[in-house]
């Protein structure tokens, strides 16, 4: 048994469609660039993920709370976090091909050739040089330094660059039954903020102490000029967020903490080590003290997945000094001279992880092609090696033929296993294809129904990934394959 080559995103892309896992959003109507569905399997998928998540913020932390605030929030939100002045990505077009692109993915495109080329040096500089200039908003220098390193475009192949620009990446609507009478309101572009003006509700309704954080997942979204690498980078996106309020001075302590904590997360869900890596961020956020993504290898590259971030006090002041309502936190704690550390606004460490991005990293990470078989008999098998406890189905149970009540039985067994986990039923086609079927979503588990189940009620386990088969008492199926597919078995690694 051997494995091939990885996948490219062209397979990734086909496969996810083909089987039920992500569709082209209005794909009747040509589709809409950058906004994608999630078909009947994806949703499983994605919904595992999210409940893993959920589970390893709130039920392993007494002093962890969720939240589901609204998307649509007061304007004055996004003036208080920053958002309406400076939002903002640099874009650059190409004179020739009519292209644009984001300025600093050309330059990060630039400095990852030259790590390919064994480079290292060179791209640090060419990263901190970025830098620099961008926290300078010095964007003609970003045109000069794109020009400098003879950065071509993909489409034209030409250096016939315009004027580096900013874009405000917020979607703005109307909210008012009449449009005189109507107020400009935004699509939220992150989830944070409300979790930020939910701080003193949360706080006081739950009686929280310092340090404590509040999780939330939901929808926001961003107008991204240079939307691409399928569901890698959306307009319309899902956030798993948690926003952790601490001591100031405290949070370079938290930091660390949070960082080993999402590092275990990712492999605890099946992400090798090798395909992790932490990124420290070059330019700072202007909220930010402190900041490095978690990055996965995808088909395209090592790539942001999460970002964890130290926020200061930056929100939570902010919304106190726009809205004239306190934001502070009154700790009795006794510092080191025997004095409570008295009223605060609490500086915030971040952990920001896109749902879409995550089931992408599962999926591509999951996606197997191996060659298996001898001689004449070898052959190519493709399946989904995604943890038990993410797959779609945990089981599919699997009549041998349709005849001599086996078929009976075995819609018995699904039955019964179907209030402990996700199961299905399939008599379609030879028993070898109904395998393929379910190897290729990923199901971890098939239970074959035989004659000698009919005499001994004992059936076939046929496990996914080293297609090796056990017998087993139908007695014992809930409790064997339960334990495997728990989310249990993932928070236990964490």
């Amino acid at each position: 048994m051997s494995q091939t080559p990885a996948a490219s995103l062209q397979d990734i892309v086909g496969h996810a469609k083909e089987y039920g896992f992500v569709f082209p959003s209005s794909e009747i109507y040509d589709g809409l660039q950058a906004v994608y569905d999630y078909g009947q399997n994806g949703v499983e998928l994605k919904n595992n993920l999210k409940a893993a998540w959920w589970k390893a913020m709130t039920q392993l932390h007494d002093n962890i709370v969720g939240i589901d605030a609204a998307i649509f929030m007061h304007p004055l939100t996004w003036k208080a976090s920053g958002h309406v002045d400076g939002f903002n990505d640099p874009m650059i077009d190409n004179k020739d091909s009519k292209k644009r692109y984001r300025a600093d993915q050309l330059l990060e495109g630039k400095a990852e050739q030259y790590e390919a080329e064994g480079q290292p040096e060179k791209a640090q500089a060419l990263l901190a040089e970025m830098g620099r200039l961008l926290s300078a908003e010095d964007l003609n220098g970003v045109r000069e330094l794109i020009i400098a390193e003879n950065i071509k475009c993909p489409v034209s192949g030409t250096t016939n660059w315009t004027e580096v620009r900013q874009f405000n990446l917020m979607f703005s609507t109307q909210v008012g039954s009449v449009a005189e009478e109507s107020n400009l309101i935004y699509l939220r572009p992150e989830t944070a903020q409300g979790i930020f003006v939910n701080f003193l509700n949360v706080q006081k309704s739950g009686r929280m102490k310092v340090p404590f954080g509040i999780a939330q997942i939901g929808k926001a979204f961003r107008n991204e000029i240079v939307a691409r690498q399928f569901t890698f980078r959306m307009r319309e996106f899902e956030q798993m967020e948690m926003q952790f309020f601490i001591r100031p001075g405290t949070e370079m302590e938290w930091y660390e903490k949070w960082k080993e904590a999402r590092m275990k997360f990712h492999k605890a869900i099946g992400l090798p080590a090798e395909k992790l890596k932490f990124h420290d961020h070059e330019k700072l956020a202007h909220y930010a003290n402190a900041a490095v993504d978690i990055e996965f290898q995808f088909p395209f590259g090592f790539r942001e997945m999460e970002g964890i971030h130290s926020r200061t006090d930056f929100d939570l002041r902010n919304h106190q000094e726009l809205s004239k309502k306190k934001q502070q936190y009154f700790d009795s704690d006794l510092d080191e001279n025997g004095k409570p550390y008295g009223n605060y606004i609490p500086y915030v460490l971040e952990t920001s992880v896109g749902a879409d991005r995550l089931f992408l990293a599962a999926f591509c990470n999951a996606y197997t092609v191996e060659t298996v078989g001898e001689g004449e008999a070898q052959k190519e098998r493709t399946y989904l090696k995604l943890h038990p406890a993410l797959a779609p189905f945990k089981a599919a149970v699997l009549p041998l033929v349709k005849k001599d009540g086996l078929a009976e039985k075995a819609e018995g067994i699904a039955n019964a296993l179907k209030s402990s986990f996700r199961t299905v039923y399939d008599d379609g086609a030879a028993i070898g294809k109904r395998y393929t079927r379910q190897d290729l979503i990923g199901t971890p588990f098939c239970i074959a129904v035989d004659y000698q189940t009919m005499e001994d009620d004992t059936v076939t386990i046929r496990h996914r990934d080293s297609m090796e088969q056990e017998r087993v008492a139908i007695s014992e199926l809930k409790e064997k394959i339960g334990y495997q597919v728990a989310i249990e078995r993932i928070l236990e690694a964490i």
